[in-house]
């Protein structure tokens, strides 16, 4: 299947950072040209009128398994938030309301011009959200949440023991790791160190080093977690991860909000990646985390929304534009440009993943995940002599996004998903939800 999308302002993110007026051929899978004038024939001819041909955005940092929960857990701090909304909802999952959930998420990501993500689930069920993931036509690097300490914060709906978190994490990745012609990766997403016995995080690390697995944690988000984990661990966070040996590039770590000097050096030389979440963290009051100091020293930082229930969206549009603005009150006018910020969010979150030779930029050979969006809108006009990577940050919502492309696949085109039953999964999740709620009694 060829598709030819013309008369487009192409913002390829390539190496020189061009923007072209002009036409990009995709062939399957992939990218097959870039041009002023690509004059080969195609399946599908999308005359795009001028509007913006973008990378698709990566949000490194997600959690499908709480979409069906937005709007059950405001107004409140990370470990309230946790021990008395999220936790309970999250062990009232059945694999239905699993699915619901992932498909109420992702569907949102498809209308926002989001391609890949990384992604968190809960505890138990994590095939149904796998099954809707590749069902849907998603990029993902996901994972079972592990959560084997046996506090008495955490339901008994969430227990598992050390081995069982193991080994089903294990036979996940077995099953599941580059199904979807590749789209799916898995990764071991032990949920943070209060969650996690020290015998598990030592195991995870062994077992992802053997496979070059990815591990995906939170760390650092509150100041209340980071005293928990001093007590316990007798040290901080990244000085504990990186003891047990997680730390490096085939981490992923949600927030990093609460840094002393010594974690900073640890995370630069370890090349461990960093996903910001600007909006869940100003939701949840957790902090400002110090992106324009660690960006300067060279640290590997892309943007996630992280879940539902503490932002309350999935916009990575919304996730641009305040990781932009919430910096320049602390740092000037100047810091964090419209252009490093698309960075972030595009080929940055290529390199998160591990993905920076075939994704995050519009190049020839490259995965055919792309947006259109449109900048036709009052909020964005006039478009005449302005820069587009200001329009895109500071001006772009969700809403604009016209077709998103993934792995070749249109998956939404017109502000229609292609591939979810709409209709049909809002009836199912707002059962879904019901049932949840009756049954850890929230109802």
């Amino acid at each position: 299947m060829r598709v030819l999308f013309k008369n487009a302002h192409i913002v390829t993110m390539n190496p020189a950072r061009e923007i072209l007026q002009g036409d990009l051929l995709t062939e399957n899978e992939k990218i097959a040209a870039v041009g002023e004038r690509i004059t080969e024939t195609a399946d599908r001819v999308i005359d795009l009128q001028g509007k913006i041909l973008i990378p698709g955005l990566i949000q490194t940092h997600i959690h499908l398994c709480q979409t069906l929960f937005r709007g059950q857990a405001d107004d409140l701090e990370l470990l309230d938030w946790l021990k008395n909304r999220i936790w309970p909802l999250e062990g009232g999952h059945d694999p239905e309301s699993l699915r619901d959930s992932a498909l109420l998420g992702i569907g949102e990501l498809f209308l926002g011009g989001t391609t890949a993500i990384v992604d968190m689930e809960t505890v138990h069920h994590t095939e149904a959200a796998f099954e809707a993931i590749l069902d849907s036509g998603i990029r993902a690097l996901s994972g079972k949440v592990m959560m084997d300490d046996p506090s008495k914060d955490i339901p008994v709906s969430l227990h598992e023991s050390t081995q069982a978190s193991l080994q089903e994490s294990v036979d996940l990745y077995e099953k599941y790791h580059l199904q979807g012609k590749g789209r799916l990766e898995v990764a071991f997403t032990p949920r943070f160190v209060i969650s996690c016995t020290d015998d598990l995080l030592k195991e995870v690390s062994e077992i992802a080093h053997l496979k070059n697995a990815f591990v995906h944690t939170h760390a650092s988000e509150n100041r209340s977690e980071i005293q928990v984990v001093e007590r316990t661990r007798g040290m901080r966070n990244v000085v504990y991860l990186d003891q047990v040996g997680l730390t490096g590039p085939r981490l992923i770590l949600a927030h990093c909000i609460w840094l002393d000097d010594m974690e900073k050096e640890i995370l630069l030389n370890s090349h461990t990646r960093i996903s910001h979440c600007p909006s869940s963290n100003l939701k949840l009051a957790s902090g400002i985390a110090p992106i324009p100091e660690l960006l300067q020293q060279g640290a590997e930082i892309s943007l996630g929304a992280d879940g539902a229930p503490c932002n309350n969206n999935l916009d990575g549009f919304q996730e641009m534009r305040l990781a932009a603005l919430i910096q320049k009150p602390l740092h000037g006018p100047t810091v964090m440009p419209a252009q490093q910020i698309f960075e972030m969010a595009t080929i940055y979150g290529a390199r998160a993943i591990g993905h920076e030779h075939d994704l995050g930029s519009l190049e020839v050979g490259k995965k055919a995940d792309l947006a259109v969006v449109s900048l036709e809108g009052l909020h964005t006009w006039p478009n005449e002599k302005v820069d587009l990577y200001s329009q895109l940050v500071y001006q772009a919502h969700a809403s604009d996004v016209r077709l998103t492309m993934v792995n070749g696949q249109i998956v939404m085109q017109d502000r229609e998903l292609l591939t979810i039953d709409v209709p049909h999964l809002k009836q199912s999740a707002a059962k879904s939800l019901k049932r949840v709620l009756n049954r850890v009694g929230l109802s």
